[in-house]
């Protein structure tokens, strides 16, 4: 069942995967980080930063009825989850040109070869769960990213963005209510005429 450490977990499964998929690279190896882009962001060893930029909520999904479970002598009732998208700014640091596009490409080929993330490549509380993370290359606009840049108040750098969603958080709004026994049914039968 997730919970509101989701987002967290969601981050960590990232950062697994792709410092994984960066252990064939040299030098090194790069790693991958989750960063919020503040402060001096080291270049030893070659990393890619993480940056959780957004969380939207996923309207495809989001008018879902509650879940029921009969738990006696009471049916709960529990409203539906969060459902959310992740957006994710994702940057190399080498201090190299070379080695900064062979990391967005690494990356680019894990995430599209590997697009949903589940069972063991899940981290924190989503390890062990059916759930799973569903990964979009989701280009912005220049203008976007330049926005991106400007509001963590760092200089343009080469990125890539991705959606990574359905993420749920359950709610913890449960109702317990007592199971309908018997109904009746009341209606006017017609003469049949």
């Amino acid at each position: 069942m997730p919970d509101s450490s989701v987002i967290a977990d969601v981050s960590d499964t990232l950062q697994t995967v792709l410092t994984d998929a960066f252990s064939t690279l040299a030098p090194g190896p790069p790693v991958a980080e989750v960063h919020d882009l503040q402060g001096a962001i080291s270049t030893t060893p070659a990393r890619m930063t993480i940056f959780l930029f957004d969380v939207i909520e996923d309207s495809t999904v989001r008018n879902r009825a509650p879940a029921r479970d009969f738990v006696p002598p009471h049916v709960t009732l529990r409203r539906p989850p969060v459902p959310l998208i992740l957006r994710y700014l994702m940057t190399p640091w080498s201090g190299d040109r070379a080695t900064d596009q062979q990391l967005l490409g690494r990356a680019l080929q894990v995430l599209h070869d590997d697009a949903i993330l589940s069972g063991p490549q899940l981290q924190g509380g989503l390890a062990g769960t059916s759930e799973a993370i569903k990964l979009k290359l989701a280009p912005l606009t220049l203008e976007e990213q330049t926005r991106v840049w400007h509001a963590v108040q760092r200089p343009y750098r080469l990125s890539v963005t991705y959606d990574a969603r359905v993420i749920r958080i359950d709610s913890e709004d449960l109702q317990a209510r007592p199971p309908v026994l018997s109904r009746t049914l009341r209606g006017s039968l017609g003469d049949g005429a």
